[in-house]
Order: C-alpha cells, then structure tokens, then sequence
C-alpha cells in the first residue's frame, strides 16, 4: 500500500505481509488469515487480534489451506465468540433438503445442514461406509472397537447379529456378502465411495421405516459432543463435534447432549477404567473415546474418527501394552505410510508428534499430530 505522498505505508497485518515476503505463507493462506482477522476486527479485543496474526501466521507453517481453514474457524470463536450463537443460528436458519423425482427417474437430493442437525446422519454414514470398505479389504475385527464390520449384501449392506460378514451354515460367505478376492469366485465390490454413501442413506431410511435389526456399526457409533465442564455448567463457552469442524456454542451442545443417541464426552472419570495393559489386545471403547479426544481422528491427517482404528506404537505382539500412552488412531492410508516408510511417533504431554525419516527431513524435525494439530493455540 502507498499513502498519497508516495511512500510506501505499513501493512494492516504486519506478520501477514512478512511472512509472505519472506516466502514462508502462501498468498492464499495469507488472504485466509487476514479476511479473519477483518471480519471480527470490530468485535473482538485488539491486542488479541494482534497476539491471534502472529500465533496464525505460526501455525500456518506446513499446514495445507483446508487445514489452515479449520485453524481459523476455531481461532474465529476463540476472538469472537459471542458471535458464535448468532452464526450457528444462522447455519441453523439456513438448512434445507430437498428431494425430487426427475425426468430420468431418479431421486435427487439437495440440502445443507447445521452441524447439529447433520452430525449425527454424517456419523452413521461413515460408520456404514467405512465398514463396508474394511470388510472388502480384509480388515474386519469382530471384538474391535473402530466404526463397525461388515460385508456388502444384495446391493446394500448385510450384517450378522455379531458384526461379522454374513454366512452360510457351511460357514461360506451368504449370498450377496461381498469379498475382496475375485479368485474364489465371490462378487467383487464395485460400488464407489459416493455409491456406498447413497447405499447407507437408503439403509437409515429402511431402520427408520421399522428395520427390526439395526447393522452392527450402528449399535457402536455415536456422535460425541466434547464440551468443557465450565461450558457445560454455565451455558458460556465453545464446544466440538466429532467428524465436524464448525464449532458450536455452549447451548446447542447441552440440547444436543441431552438426546439419548449422542454422547457428551466425559474422560478419566473413576468409573471409566481406560488402561487395561496386557491383558487385552484391542482397545476399549472407552479408551478409544479417550483416543478420539486427545487424536481427533487420524492423528496424521485428520479423517474422522469413524474411518480410524486404534493402533499400538509398539506392536501388541512385540510387548506393545494397551494402554492409551501406546495407542495412537490412524486411518489405514497413514498407517500403512507409517510403517511403509519409517516415520517415527512420539506421544507426550503436548500431544501426539511425528517424525519424519530422514530421507524426507535430514533434521528429523517433529511434526506436531493429532488434535492440536488444527486447535488454535494463543499465547499463554
């Protein structure tokens, strides 16, 4: 910018601008930072706004723009959050479905939904979908704690009463579960992700419409609401949903805390017992939820939680205990890169950090993972 008389005037946001000219932010991250920081410059404290430019421009190093997005959101209710009632109102406001026949014959839907009203269909239909695609790889665990098993039936979804693929009497697959193997002779899933997501609507619908027996990832996925105990006692304050971005305000967390189908989180209580050491193998339901509130999802690259397992940083059969200091969530994409090639994981009391071999990074610098990896994080 220049004043009339020529000279060049100092930068609205300072930290914005030197980061982009010392090439360290992108121009795209920057015009993501800044537009923030306008929009609630009228509203919020100006030394914390000066404080936020600065922590921002930070945590934007090595962060893609959709990444940085969810920063800001959450920075967004931490400057303005008397804000964040009137714009959750206006989300709530806003949300719509529509359903239409069209000339071809097929049913088209179109909405938007608030996080409140849209979490819990979100999480069934990953539940569903990320079961589906498990049992075609190979990777259902019965006794496991992830989103659910199961194998694909008649064109939709077939579980037994234990979440295994459903059989039959000779033990062989029934007919219509699906297989990964075209070898053997079963149906091959060929169905793409947006197929199996219209699958899974249509399966919510038919439990809706009086289905006596729910698929099993339903009976194991809940939408967790995390809300801080200040929040929750006083109806002031900021809290998440689990699979969602959007943070939401205090009272819409307590009025959906309070529907029988969704869980507001509540972690090392004395009745939770969340290690359990070696004497069991796979996590807990418990200790998964504390996984999900300290992971968030996969705790590299932040799909959500229902598409993530439970894994030990030291395998269970090299002596790995399953305790939540050696457990970590992963989806399987990262899991595989993990191993694949030699990163290195740490977990301490800052959270949960990765460290790149050194063929990516010489200097093995860590990378912080998890949670907080997309928590804004003011100076203290």
């Amino acid at each position: 910018r220049m004043t009339f008389s020529g000279e060049r005037a100092p930068a609205r946001h300072p930290h914005v601008a030197a980061a982009v000219e010392a090439g360290v932010l992108s121009v795209a991250c920057a015009g993501a930072i800044t537009t923030l920081l306008d929009r609630v410059a009228c509203r919020a404290d100006r030394a914390l706004l000066a404080q936020a430019e600065q922590t921002l421009v930070e945590q934007a190093a090595g962060l893609s723009l959709s990444e940085l997005q969810v920063v800001l959101r959450r920075a967004e209710a931490w400057l303005d959050p008397d804000g964040l009632e009137p714009k959750l109102e206006n989300l709530r406001d806003a949300r719509f479905l529509r359903i239409w026949e069209d000339q071809h014959g097929m049913i088209n839907l179109d909405g938007r939904l608030d996080p409140a009203t849209g979490a819990p269909i979100k999480a069934a239909i990953d539940a569903l979908v990320t079961a589906q695609i498990r049992a075609m790889r190979g990777h259902n665990h019965p006794d496991g704690d992830g989103a659910g098993d199961g194998a694909a039936g008649d064109g939709g979804w077939s579980w037994s009463d234990g979440g295994e693929p459903a059989t039959d009497a000779d033990g062989s697959p029934a007919a219509g579960a699906g297989t990964g193997d075209a070898g053997v002779g079963g149906p091959v899933e060929r169905r793409t992700i947006v197929q199996l997501q219209a699958d899974a609507l249509s399966t919510l619908a038919k439990i809706g419409l009086g289905s006596d027996n729910a698929p099993a990832p339903l009976a194991t996925t809940t939408v967790v609401v995390r809300i801080p105990l200040e929040a929750l006692t006083t109806g002031t304050g900021v809290a998440t949903i689990d699979g969602l971005t959007q943070p939401v305000d205090a009272g819409t967390a307590r009025r959906m805390a309070a529907d029988a189908e969704i869980i507001p989180i509540v972690l090392g209580s004395k009745s939770e017992v969340l290690d359990y050491g070696r004497s069991r193998r796979l996590f807990s339901k418990a200790q998964r939820l504390a996984l999900v509130e300290r992971d968030g999802g996969c705790a590299s690259c932040a799909a959500p939680p229902g598409m993530c397992e439970a894994h030990h940083l030291t395998w269970w059969s090299h002596g790995g205990r399953t305790d939540l200091d050696d457990g970590i969530l992963l989806c399987t994409s990262c899991h595989h890169t993990i191993h694949k090639h030699d990163w290195d994981i740490r977990i301490d009391d800052t959270g949960v950090w990765f460290l790149p071999p050194a063929h990516i990074d010489p200097t093995r610098t860590p990378r912080r993972g998890g949670r907080r990896r997309h928590d804004y994080q003011p100076a203290a």
